[in-house]
């Protein structure tokens, strides 16, 4: 019970003897913004973590994909494979031919050889983009976790460093979910 007591009088800045101690201008301007400021602080966190999850799923979704149409590649040149080595053994030249013809098919059309290549290389660079996004969406939901947790200690120990360092924070969030949005800067 004396613990609570003591932490009680600390938020609430009483005296000794019970009455209130009157609120600083430092204190009042903390605690008059810092309930509004937190909400921004946790929206773009929100925003932030459902970025990230989206990119995580175009990642998985994307190497899925692509594991698909290599599969996919690699049963066709299996049978092309096949195909040619049957041309190549039959005794009857039409046969031959017929086999060669079949193993040619496999290179052609819209799911032909190359055009499945192209499509597995296509999502396979998507999925690298969206993989070099990731991490500095992690570091920004790192930093606005952050901005919260000096906010808040800002208003237990009315400390305006803690207040305008909660704003550093939040602004290199800022800065890193853009990083991870736009990727400006090379790396």
């Amino acid at each position: 019970m004396a613990l609570t007591d003591t932490v009680m009088k600390m938020v609430t800045r009483q005296k000794k003897d019970g009455t209130e101690v009157p609120a600083t201008d430092k204190e009042k301007m903390i605690k008059s913004k810092a309930g509004l400021i937190i909400n921004v602080f946790a929206a773009l966190l929100a925003f932030n973590m459902w970025l990230q999850g989206s990119l995580n799923s175009k990642v998985l979704n994307n190497t899925i994909q692509a594991n698909d149409l290599w599969v996919f590649y690699q049963a066709k040149s299996i049978k092309q494979t096949q195909y040619e080595l049957a041309a190549s053994q039959a005794t009857d030249p039409a046969k031959s031919k017929k086999f060669a013809d079949k193993a040619l098919t496999y290179d052609q059309g819209a799911e032909g050889k190359p055009e499945l290549y192209k499509q597995a290389k296509a999502l396979e660079e998507a999925r690298d983009h969206y993989k070099r996004q990731l991490p500095w969406v992690g570091y920004a939901s790192t930093a606005y976790q952050l901005s919260i947790v000096l906010l808040s200690a800002s208003i237990l120990s009315v400390s305006m460093a803690l207040f305008w360092g909660s704003f550093v924070l939040a602004g290199a969030g800022i800065v890193l979910m853009t990083q991870g949005i736009l990727l400006w800067m090379p790396l």
